[in-house]
C-alpha cells in the first residue's frame, strides 16, 4: 500500500513539521509513503490525476462534512481500501476555507476528524497519527491500547 498525505500551504510552525516528519517516519515501516505541501487545490487535483495509468490514486478529502471513524474503523478503512485496489491512496487535508465542490466530486470518499474544528496544520498530524495508529492495529503493535 503506497499513502500519499498532501495539503495545501505551507508549513509555518516548526514543532508541526517536527511532527509531521516524526510520523512519516514512522509510517515507513509499515507502508509506502510521501508527505506533499501543494500550493492550492488544483495542484491537488493535478496530484490525484498524476500516475494514473500505473498507480490509480484513491483521493480521501479530510473535510469538515466526511464520515466520522474511530481508530478501529481507520484500521479496517485502510484494509479495506487495500483489498480494493493496488494503486495510491490519496489523503488530502484542506485549506483552512474548506474544499470545492469540484475537490468533493473527484474524491472516493471523504472522512471527517469530528465536529470540532482544527487548525489544518495541526489536523494535518492528526491525520497522519490516525494512520500511524490505523497500520500498527492491523499489525497488531501495542501502539493502540483501545482506550
Amino acid at each position: 500500500m503506497t499513502l500519499i498525505v498532501a495539503w495545501i500551504g505551507k508549513t509555518k510552525s516548526a514543532a508541526i513539521q517536527s511532527l509531521t516528519e516524526d510520523y512519516l517516519r514512522r509510517l515507513e515501516h509499515y507502508a509506502k509513503v510521501e508527505g506533499v505541501a501543494l500550493r492550492d487545490e488544483a495542484a491537488l487535483l493535478k496530484l490525484c490525476h498524476g500516475d494514473s495509468r500505473n498507480h490509480p490514486r484513491r483521493l480521501i478529502l479530510i473535510d469538515r462534512v466526511g464520515q466520522q471513524l474511530s481508530s478501529e474503523e481507520w484500521a479496517q478503512f485502510l484494509r479495506s481500501q487495500a483489498e480494493r485496489s493496488s494503486g495510491v491512496l490519496l489523503f488530502a487535508i484542506g485549506p483552512a476555507d474548506g474544499f470545492s465542490q469540484a475537490a468533493r466530486q473527484q474524491a472516493h470518499t471523504s472522512l471527517s476528524l469530528g465536529k470540532i474544528t482544527l487548525p489544518h496544520e495541526l489536523a494535518r498530524v492528526v491525520v497522519l497519527e490516525q494512520l500511524y495508529r490505523a497500520l500498527t492495529i492491523l499489525k497488531g503493535h501495542p501502539y493502540h491500547l483501545g482506550h
